[in-house]
């Protein structure tokens, strides 16, 4: 097997099983990341697909939670 070819089967592999985690948890760090980098309309966006796409997970909890101490009361 050539170098290369073993290379594409490595990333074809390492996709698939990321592809394998769990999603919410990871959306929901990703927007804690994106709250930590202070780019707070993205981190309220991902907060709400988490909401949105995974609404009876602890993460959609928790997102709620993040998105109530985000945004002000009107």
């Amino acid at each position: 097997m050539t170098r290369s070819l073993a290379l594409i089967l490595f990333a074809c592999l390492l996709a698939v099983s990321a592809c394998n985690g769990d999603k919410p948890k990871e959306l929901f760090e990703t927007a804690e990341f994106e709250e930590r980098q202070m780019n707070l309309p993205h981190a309220k966006q991902l907060y709400e697909d988490v909401i949105r796409l995974y609404p009876t997970s602890k993460e959609a909890e928790q997102a709620r939670a993040r998105l109530a101490t985000l945004t002000p009361a009107q």
